[in-house]
């Protein structure tokens, strides 16, 4: 802080000093109402305050810290006008891709929507039983406690249904593959073969 803003601050403090003292003196007569200037009092703190931070935003503007941000002059994303006091944190989850936080019913939830995807990158029929018990065992553990949070309304998975339908998707996908490869060679062998690949 230089000289010259060290007097300003100086000043502005005897000023409220001197202020006090008048309205302090103008209660004690009766001619204020204490309700009316303590709601002057907030008020002007507000203000203080709200000029202080545009004071500080147009220091820091002068001195180039905002260069290169990419939110300078822009409202900011996802403020849809509506006051979230969590929005921080939702957007700091949300960009560190967070996960297991959640409360068990919206985790079980999720989980369970991505469950066949899951199933289907496993290429053992034990592994998809040992998954399926595993799930079902977090989501009976989860009905019992009474931690609070939303309730689990998430199903448990029938084992024998589900390692059918895992079946049948492998069957397919395998199928696919497959006729992919089958047709990919057809393709090939109407091509004319390159000098290289006859001398083998």
């Amino acid at each position: 802080m230089n000289d010259v803003d060290a007097r300003m601050d100086r000043l502005r403090r005897a000023a409220r000093y001197r202020y006090q003292q008048l309205v302090d003196s103008e209660i004690e007569r009766g001619s204020l109402d204490p309700d009316e200037v303590r709601e002057e009092r907030r008020l002007l703190r507000a203000a203080d305050v709200a000029a202080h931070a545009r004071a500080q935003i147009e220091e820091a503007e002068r001195r180039g810290v905002f260069e290169g941000n990419p939110y300078h002059g822009k409202p900011l994303p996802g403020n849809d006008g509506h006051h979230d006091p969590d929005w921080w944190i939702k957007a700091k989850i949300e960009r560190e891709e967070i996960t297991g936080i959640a409360p068990p019913a919206l985790a079980l939830r999720k989980e369970d929507a991505e469950l066949d995807e899951h199933l289907d990158a496993l290429s053992a029929e034990a592994d998809v039983r040992d998954v399926l018990d595993d799930f079902n065992a977090r989501v009976r553990e989860a009905r019992r406690q009474l931690l609070g949070g939303p309730p689990v309304v998430t199903p448990l998975r029938d084992v024998e249904t589900e390692v059918v339908a895992w079946r049948a998707r492998r069957q397919e996908r395998l199928a696919a593959e497959a006729q992919a490869a089958a047709d990919r060679a057809a393709a090939d062998e109407g091509r004319p073969r390159r000098w290289w690949r006859r001398r083998r």
